[in-house]
């Protein structure tokens, strides 16, 4: 039923149901938007990340278990540990269908278990399970563990690794044997209420549909003109990417100290999707092929297997970290996700410490006697392990880039890639887009909030901003939720067809035009959520290596430093939001329907 809401109390282990009033749906859908009303709502200022006052919201939206290509998808929202701020993480695979078939759209996790558990939802029931015999497993272990236990294979498991039970900051949330619910830390705040897992049957209760034949003839035109747009997505994934992006010098090299990749091209698909063994395991109702299962077939890492890396783990286990067998990719990969850990955060951490070993910030007694050089791919699984479970320097590095190379000191805070806020970067080298720079910094969700886009002239300080502010409908996308691939969303080229879509299950009368203002509510009432929780807009820029310039490559791009404020300044002026405070100014929160907001904000001014 649209705007169920499962509660789950973990500290008296009380579990009840509500339903969400239609206004509210109207205002913020599903997904992200009612993630971030909820969060607003009930998680006040004084409360820390790992308290059992902070609320873990899991979220699925109007189109999840319809038709619709890739509407398995959900997204996570809480309060994370990097940024100390919102977050909002999406992933695909079917938990998000199962969930509106188990018969609700959201869950609502507050407290903390005194106990490992574990929470099972089916056809509108919901149990905690004792997780006690799954403390210590991988993500893959528990996932697989746990449909023994149930007798159940179509059951869709997501569960934290030894790094959610350690609480590293950058633990994500794994499932469907590879899916991550990636940004800012929502593992680890499952860590913080023992909660292993939450898990979803494939349960019975019907998903009600306005207009089916619409929906289905919708769905097959958006695919239909998606694919012609863009027919190496559909065919190839995103593993055509790399390759692609080295000419622009997008690809992020040694921890940004070069551009130089010259052996890159064992690490596109053309190369190892023809040589290594691949076995299709598509998301909800997608067409693509983009997720496979693969099994490397050459070189030391022969026999491996574990789920196929898309661009931004190949980015990040390949240029940044020096290395160029696609088979240790995918174990590096696979080691991740398995100890449960965000790969942009875990690469870019990686590819620091290297930095900081082959130059003497680090010492082989400060690594504990583990060789941290360019392209040592075990190595870096060695130190990975350490960070999951806290051990020796793990325990420094499990606090995520930033707060490392604070720790560290020295030049360290000068190689670190990382925005003020506390996370790093996703796997690109945005020195060359200078629009993703200004999007990692000023993002109150914990990762980019807008997403790559083309800008007419991307040094332009008015056509960054115009960009970022007229093509911004990624929280729409993720509060339907649906997966921006299969639709070509990842530009905001259209949204007309996942309006007509949203119209279709719900018989609303929803414009595209409000589908942009719903994505303005969404962003701007986390902006006033950090504000409110100290999230200081001096925190709004890149680290010294981030910000630098280009130093070889095919761009040699400039650094984006000497034009930051004024990107600021035109950033903050088009949102409507306060320069100096960070605060979205009253009429920007009437306008947007959030007048709530207004008092909380400014009833001292």
């Amino acid at each position: 039923m649209l705007g169920r809401i499962l509660r789950i109390d973990l500290s008296c282990r009380r579990i009840h149901t509500e339903d969400v009033d239609r206004e509210v749906l109207l205002r913020f859908i599903g997904g992200a938007g009612l993630g971030a009303y909820l969060l607003y709502r009930e998680v006040p200022p004084e409360t820390a990340w790992r308290d059992p006052e902070n609320r873990l919201i899991i979220a699925a939206g109007p189109l999840n278990a319809t038709q619709v290509a890739g509407a398995g998808s959900f997204c996570v929202v809480t309060k994370g540990p990097l940024t100390n701020g919102a977050t909002s993480s999406q992933a695909n695979g079917f938990f998000g269908a199962y969930l509106r078939l188990s018969g609700f759209q959201a869950i609502v996790v507050s407290g903390a278990s005194e106990d490992w558990v574990y929470l099972y939802v089916q056809d509108g029931t919901a149990e905690l399970r004792s997780a006690s015999g799954l403390v210590g497993k991988d993500t893959l272990e528990t996932e697989r563990i746990v449909k023994h236990e149930l007798h159940e294979d179509t059951v869709s498991v997501y569960s934290i690794g030894p790094a959610g039970e350690n609480l590293v900051r950058f633990a994500c949330i794994l499932g469907d044997e590879g899916h991550a619910v990636a940004h800012n830390g929502a593992g680890a705040v499952m860590g913080s209420k023992k909660l292993k897992a939450f898990v979803a049957g494939r349960g019975n209760v019907e998903v009600e549909v306005k207009d089916k034949e619409a929906l289905k003839n919708l769905n097959q035109l958006s695919l239909k003109r998606a694919k012609q747009m863009r027919p190496a997505l559909f065919d190839q994934g995103t593993s055509n990417l790399l390759g692609s992006y080295v000419p622009f010098g997008l690809l992020p090299v040694k921890n940004l100290t070069t551009n130089i990749f010259e052996d890159y091209e064992r690490l596109t698909g053309e190369y190892y999707r023809s040589r290594f063994e691949l076995r299709r395991r598509p998301c909800w109702k997608c067409p693509l092929k983009h997720v496979h299962t693969v099994k490397v077939t050459e070189g030391p890492y022969t026999g491996y297997v574990g789920d196929e890396p898309d661009y931004e783990l190949f980015a990040g286990w390949g240029p940044l970290i020096g290395q160029t067998d696609p088979g240790a990719v995918v174990m590096l990969s696979d080691t991740v996700d398995r100890l449960g850990m965000d790969s942009n955060e875990a690469s870019w951490l990686m590819a620091l410490v290297i930095e900081c070993y082959e130059k003497g910030v680090l010492s082989r007694g400060d690594t504990a006697g583990i060789e941290m050089t360019w392209g040592n791919a075990e190595s870096v699984r060695d130190m990975l392990k350490k960070v999951a479970s806290r051990e020796g320097i793990g325990d420094t590095l499990a606090e995520g880039v930033m707060r490392a190379a604070q720790r560290i000191g020295g030049k360290a805070l000068d190689m670190a890639v990382y925005v003020h806020k506390g996370n790093a970067p996703r796997n690109h080298d945005h020195r060359v887009r200078w629009h993703e720079i200004v999007d990692t910094a000023t993002s109150d969700c914990g990762t980019i909030q807008v997403g790559p886009q083309v800008v007419e002239d991307p040094c332009s300080a008015e056509a960054i901003v115009r960009t970022m502010t007229t093509r911004r409908i990624r929280s729409f996308v993720d509060s339907m939720v649906v997966c921006a691939f299969p639709f070509n969303l990842t530009t905001g080229d259209r949204v007309d067809d996942l309006v007509s879509m949203l119209n279709a299950v719900t018989g609303w009368e929803y414009t595209p035009e409000e589908a942009k203002r719903t994505t303005m509510r969404i962003d701007t009432l986390m902006r006033a959520f950090n504000v409110r929780h100290g999230v200081d807009p001096k925190t709004e820029k890149p680290s010294p290596r981030y910000g630098s310039a280009q130093v070889d490559g095919p761009v040699k791009a400039k650094s984006v430093i000497p034009y930051w404020e004024q990107l600021l300044d035109l950033f903050y002026e088009k949102m409507g939001w306060d320069r100096k405070s960070g605060k979205p100014l009253p009429d920007t929160l009437t306008r947007l329907d959030l007048d709530f907001v207004v008092t909380d904000l400014w009833r001292h001014e």
